[in-house]
């Protein structure tokens, strides 16, 4: 497990201009961290929320993604994803909400 910690996974992020990176896992265990700092980066001005660094997910990241669009367009604005991990993307596409969910370039 490459001295990763079981019972505190880590999620952090890092604001370049616009983006978002998520770094780490996306997961029940940190999905509020994660969406209490993201939501208050999209009030801030985020428009993407980038996934390339994310290292796991589950179906607490399709909230996280849901969640987050519902506040960019509570304040009158958009948001995308990029680089969704395809667990993110299955999920969201078995859940059938993939077409709620804006990818970037897309």
């Amino acid at each position: 497990m490459r001295g990763r910690d079981l019972h505190h996974p880590q999620a952090v992020s890092r604001r370049e201009g616009n983006r978002l990176h998520l770094d780490g896992e996306v997961t029940i265990q940190t999905t509020a961290r994660v969406l209490s700092d993201a939501a208050a980066q999209v009030r801030d001005g985020v428009e993407v929320i980038d996934f390339s660094a994310v290292s796991e997910v589950d179906s607490a990241a399709v909230a996280l993604a849901l969640a987050l669009v519902r506040e960019a367009r509570g304040l009158g604005r958009s948001i995308e994803f990029a680089n969704l991990p395809p667990a993110l993307a299955n999920l969201a596409s078995l859940y059938a909400v993939a077409d709620f969910i804006p990818v970037a370039g897309r």
